[in-house]
């Protein structure tokens, strides 16, 4: 067998695999550790859920394995530095799930903006508007682009920072967005995006210190894992209003458990991984991770024809 698909896909991309490699399609291998094994012996390709763990113990049984696929979700499950141990490549498409995550951004920071009201100067309490707001992004990833586009059509200013481009980079006049430094981004944001990628080097990169010097009101939209802020910091700045609401599309496990510095706050919404997940961006992320997988393992099994492919292709 060349590749074992765990992961729910499109039916015409399980075929179109099926027709250039040997494949099979085996979700109920999830959460079966001893039938994951076995399946893998033979195995050249993987393609897995966020709910399979992919580490060494598991790459040292798939000695065939040469490629792990990835259609949702992150990385996190993922030992990176174990597949590169075992010249395994990962094959995913971040940018599959751009538009669909720059949508579900704009859609939470209209909500908040909206729901959550500031007092005026006259005393009432209304709510604001994203075209007159400062928009900061963390991190320079494909979503953020398609949302600074966004943006730009509601009028609003975006600044950025991202701790892997300097300020220098073109990147940043490209897409539009000014670059800033950490703190400038959390000082003069109406609304901060969380779209950096999660590394445990980056766990807690958002403290104290800096949410102190938020700017008044501010909410916050987390699209990447919520462990790039201090949990403690966050529920102080939520509980004081310094930080007016924050929405979360994934929460470190326990957070919201009682006796947690989070429970209980009314402030704080969490929605379980929605902001890439549509029916677009699946069929996207699919057919990029198929192709992906076909060009990596080169010729199909001999009596197959294999038609020509490109390098891994998004869908828009």
């Amino acid at each position: 067998m060349t590749v074992l698909i765990l992961e729910p896909l499109e039916a015409d991309v399980v075929q179109w695999l099926a027709e250039r490699h040997d494949a099979r399609f085996a979700p109920e291998l999830v959460g079966d550790a001893d039938g994951l094994l076995d399946a893998l012996q033979d195995s050249r390709a993987l393609i897995a859920p966020p709910e399979v763990r992919i580490d060494a113990e598991l790459l040292r049984g798939a000695r065939t394995l040469r490629a792990i696929g990835r259609a949702s979700g992150g990385a996190e499950n993922i030992d990176m530095e174990a597949c590169r141990k075992a010249g395994v490549e990962v094959v995913r498409s971040q940018a599959s799930t751009a538009s669909a995550e720059a949508e579900f951004a704009i859609g939470a920071l209209l909500s908040l903006l909206r729901r959550v009201p500031v007092e005026g100067s006259d005393g009432l309490k209304v709510g604001r508007e994203l075209g007159c707001s400062t928009i900061g992004l963390l991190g320079l990833t494909p979503a953020a682009q398609v949302l600074t586009q966004l943006l730009h059509a509601f009028g609003s200013r975006v600044i950025g920072y991202d701790p892997a481009l300097h300020p220098s980079d073109g990147t940043w006049a490209r897409w539009g967005i000014e670059a800033v430094s950490l703190t400038e981004v959390v000082e003069h944001s109406d609304g901060l995006v969380l779209l950096l990628p999660f590394f445990e080097r980056f766990r807690g990169l958002i403290g104290e210190r800096q949410l102190e010097s938020a700017r008044p009101g501010q909410i916050l939209v987390g699209l990447s894992q919520s462990g790039l802020l201090n949990e403690a910091a966050l529920a102080r700045g939520l509980r004081s209003g310094k930080l007016r609401a924050a929405w979360f599309d994934s929460l470190e496990p326990g957070w919201l458990e009682t006796g947690r510095p989070l429970h209980g706050i009314a402030t704080l919404q969490v929605t379980p991984r929605l902001a890439g997940t549509t029916r677009e961006s699946r069929v996207r992320a699919a057919w990029a991770v198929a192709r992906g997988l076909d060009e990596l393992l080169g010729a199909p099994p001999k009596g197959k024809k294999k038609s020509a492919s490109k390098k891994t292709v998004d869908y828009y």
